[in-house]
């Protein structure tokens, strides 16, 4: 596994945000849990109004998989540790 992983939420073809697939567990699994907490917090505030915009929609899109991809990497490095 490469040390430095792209998030995958950002498609460009030189990325600039990048996840240290060797920073400690509990670093890459707190901060995939804010970015799954803050976008299950937008969509709450979202479902309490009518109507949902496309702009924030794709901010959550992407907040979830940056979590996701962060996420992705705790399992492989608990995967490599068994």
């Amino acid at each position: 596994m490469d040390r430095f992983m792209p998030m995958t939420g950002i498609d460009c073809t030189i990325p600039s945000l990048l996840i240290d697939t060797e920073a400690p567990l509990d670093v890459l699994h707190e901060t995939a849990a804010y970015r799954i907490r803050t976008a299950t917090q937008l969509l709450e505030n979202l479902a309490a109004n009518e109507g949902v915009y496309s702009e924030l929609a794709r901010v959550l899109v992407t907040s979830l998989r940056d979590g996701c991809d962060l996420l992705d990497v705790v399992g492989r490095r608990l995967q490599m540790q068994v």
